[in-house]
């Protein structure tokens, strides 16, 4: 694509932005009643896909020669995973968002192929909008961001989610929440992989491990920390995560992160 980067997540950005307003506005006469089940704990709202919808439209005008891979299936086809996709989430953070729980974000990943070369997540309850584009550094509504300095897991405070299905690996998983409680600072489940991520690139975080990710769940957040000066990488330490379903993301912290999970996970 030819198209200047930096313009282009400009663009993401507002376009992000009126997708939150959107979910702020449906947020105030949400009902329980509208709540969907896609599968066990795997909760879906009207205001999921309309949200994509209203996204897919604007980010095809905006990059038509781009393909999509979304949460709802909006475009109803399949995409091809080597070339150039929007990747988004409308709503990351459903199951916050339906409790009432003001802890969710639009996040909107452009890829080509497995790497990811713009990216936006908007936080529409505290009104910030994270943004990074390929070799253009990382931000914060304009401002650049950067990792935490902290380079020891003992002065560490880690992000992670809570598998709400595919328990095959829980016991692991609980071996490795037990060993960081016991190292770092404290461990915290936002709801949100997108924010978690974010907060990782603005140094709020000093890491950020989850497995069985989605492509949506993270294409713009991991951007966000490789441009903010943070490494990005499976739980075996590859570079290949963006639909491998596992991500490390960390500042100076991820060689000791890495070995404290892989201690249990392999």
């Amino acid at each position: 694509m030819t198209q200047d980067l930096a313009a282009l997540t400009r663009e993401i950005c507002t376009i992000a932005m009126e997708a939150g307003a959107f979910l702020i506005q449906e947020r105030q006469k949400f009902q329980r009643e509208s709540i969907e089940y896609k599968g066990l704990n795997n909760l879906v709202s009207y205001v999921d896909k309309e949200t994509e919808k209203q996204l897919v439209d604007k980010l095809s005008r905006l990059l038509p020669e781009a393909g999509f891979i979304t949460e709802e299936g909006t475009t109803g086809q399949a995409a091809d995973q080597s070339a150039l996709n929007w990747i988004i989430d409308p709503l990351d953070g459903t199951a916050n968002f339906i409790h009432g729980l003001p802890v969710f974000s639009v996040s909107i990943g452009l890829a080509q192929g497995k790497t990811p070369i713009a990216g936006v997540v908007y936080d529409p309850n505290r009104d910030e909008c994270f943004s990074a584009w390929q070799g253009g550094g990382a931000y914060c509504n304009g401002t650049k961001i950067s990792v935490s300095p902290a380079t020891a897991l003992g002065d560490s405070l880690i992000a992670t989610g809570f598998p709400y299905y595919r328990f095959d690996q829980m016991q692991r998983y609980l071996h490795i929440l037990e060993s960081l409680m016991q190292r770092t600072h404290g461990l915290r489940r936002m709801g949100s992989a997108a924010i978690d991520l974010a907060y990782v690139a603005c140094g709020r975080f000093e890491a950020f491990y989850e497995y069985n990710l989605n492509s949506w769940d993270m294409a713009a957040g991991v951007l966000l920390v490789q441009e903010a000066g943070g490494v990005v990488t499976n739980f075996s330490g590859g570079d290949d995560f963006l639909f491998e379903g596992d991500v490390v993301a960390a500042c100076g912290v991820h060689p000791e992160l890495i070995q404290a999970i892989q201690e249990h996970w392999e």
